[in-house]
């Protein structure tokens, strides 16, 4: 796989290149490539935000510039873009500015604390092949290379030209019945309920949904209140009935943590008993535990599978080697959505 990898490694480019730096947007996302750069003997000259989020404030010592003082204070800059983004208007403006400007996009750790490096990738490099070989279509191996790239090199050139409408899942991969039983692992506020009921208008047998956050478990039941056959568990998914740590976060990134607060945990195969047709797991790096959790269920039913792979950095081998493992028929698919960085790269699984 690593014969593969045509890009340079950002963090080794960084080191060695002679331009100022200048972050493009604040937050948690900030703080952590102002970390990496910290640890790399490397610092940032300025930050800038977009015009509507400049007030004269400072983030991290420095004022937070607007894009054209940026541009009259520098002739030549290098752009590491921190934050998340995957509504249109905003993606095309990263689209415009980064075949205007040098911009990258780091990939700094959701689950777990290292980085993704090209020597992750060479050390890991046999089960990386083995998972490329798995995957059912050229799509999927094309999109699998384009996220490595992206992930090695921080050019979101490689996530434009990979990207995959959702919509288009729902007709060319998972095909959704009106006679479905739907397990919804990190369920949220609903919004991939929402999502399922618009692939299958509205027609479903039963839902069963976990969110182990409170706060994102009281949004979940007032927007799904009205609907008919829902189950809701206040539980995160994983191989086991366990009491874990969850790290409360702003929205869908609360996760399990080594401390934190308390939260009850269990696994499908324990709180479902229904046959299961179609299984999603979107759980901030939990992912592989709870496909081990889902395991009887998962050898039994076959279910249509939708897993989040972004999380953690062996997603991308250690998810497609479970998944086949757990039910050899499978075949499996691999799609970027719309997203920067690579959130929303997810792998499929259908007979």
């Amino acid at each position: 796989m690593i014969e593969r990898i045509t890009e340079v490694p950002l963090w080794d480019y960084l080191k060695k290149v002679e331009k100022p730096i200048v972050l493009y947007g604040m937050g948690n996302g900030a703080d952590m490539i102002i970390g990496v750069l910290e640890k790399l003997g490397l610092y940032h000259s300025d930050v800038f935000a977009s015009d509507g989020f400049v007030r004269g404030h400072f983030f991290h010592g420095r004022k937070v510039l607007t894009f054209d003082e940026i541009k009259a204070k520098y002739d030549d800059f290098i752009i590491l873009m921190t934050f998340a983004v995957h509504d249109k208007e905003t993606l095309q403006k990263v689209r415009i500015l980064s075949e205007n400007y040098e911009l990258y996009s780091p990939t700094v750790p959701i689950a777990g604390k290292e980085l993704f490096t090209y020597d992750f990738v060479k050390e890991n490099d046999e089960l990386f092949e083995q998972a490329y070989n798995l995957l059912a279509d050229d799509k999927s191996k094309d999109t699998f290379l384009d996220v490595l790239n992206f992930k090695i090199s921080g050019k979101v050139k490689y996530l434009f030209d990979c990207e995959y409408e959702k919509e288009l899942l729902y007709k060319d991969i998972i095909h959704l019945g009106k006679d479905e039983t739907i397990v919804d692992l990190g369920a949220y506020d609903g919004d991939t309920i929402r999502e399922f009921m618009t692939a299958t208008n509205v027609q479903y047998k039963k839902i069963i949904a976990f969110e182990p956050d409170e706060k994102n478990f009281r949004k979940l039941t007032a927007k799904t209140e009205a609907m008919e056959s829902i189950e809701r568990y206040n539980l995160g998914a994983w191989d086991k009935k366990e009491t874990l740590y969850f790290q409360k976060k702003k929205g869908r990134n609360s996760h399990q943590a080594d401390d934190g607060i308390p939260v009850d945990f269990d696994s499908v195969d324990n709180i479902v008993k229904e046959n299961v047709t179609f299984l999603k797991m979107d759980i901030e790096g939990a992912e592989l535990k709870a496909l081990e959790g889902a395991k009887k269920t998962i050898t039994r039913d076959k279910p249509k599978l939708y897993v989040c792979a972004y999380h953690r950095n062996e997603d991308m081998f250690a998810l497609p080697l479970k998944i086949k493992e757990l039910c050899p028929e499978y075949k499996i698919y691999f799609r970027h959505h719309p997203y920067v960085p690579a959130w929303e790269s997810n792998f499929y699984a259908v007979l």
